[in-house]
């Protein structure tokens, strides 16, 4: 059976974030579990009403990128996912997407485009090759 932690999770995985979700996210990630007035201290200028931020996290809830609990008379909101896992799943829908599900295509573009020079790509292998000893 899996639990309902796994299922928002692997949900939250599949969904995207807008630019301002995003941005509240990248609060949580740095400050972590917080409530609402906390989050809202955070927000750069020109800040939207407290109620706009309200709304967003609860869409953030919603598609289970925070979690929630009661503390007294208000709620403390944290991520569900961490920054690692969200940039890994983005980072593999863009190779899905443009690059045919091939990394191979996307280091291959860097190294062509010479945003990838050859003592890089040596570093790389050698990293893959003493992660799988």
């Amino acid at each position: 059976m899996f639990s309902k932690f796994f299922i928002i999770k692997n949900c939250a995985m599949r969904m995207k974030l807008t630019a301002k979700e995003e941005e509240i996210m990248n609060i949580f990630w740095e400050h972590g579990e917080m409530c609402i007035r906390d989050l809202f201290k955070y927000i750069p200028e020109p800040k939207p009403s407290y109620n706009t931020v309200g709304t967003q996290v609860k869409f953030l809830e919603d598609k289970g990128f925070v979690t929630r609990r009661p503390v007294a008379n208000t709620f403390l909101y944290s991520p569900a996912i961490s920054e690692k896992e969200y940039s890994g799943q983005a980072i593999g829908n863009v190779v899905k997407m443009y690059y045919n599900n091939s990394y191979a295509s996307v280091v291959s573009q860097f190294v062509e485009e010479d945003k990838m020079d050859l003592d890089e790509l040596k570093a790389l292998i050698a990293e893959i090759e003493k992660r799988r000893k």
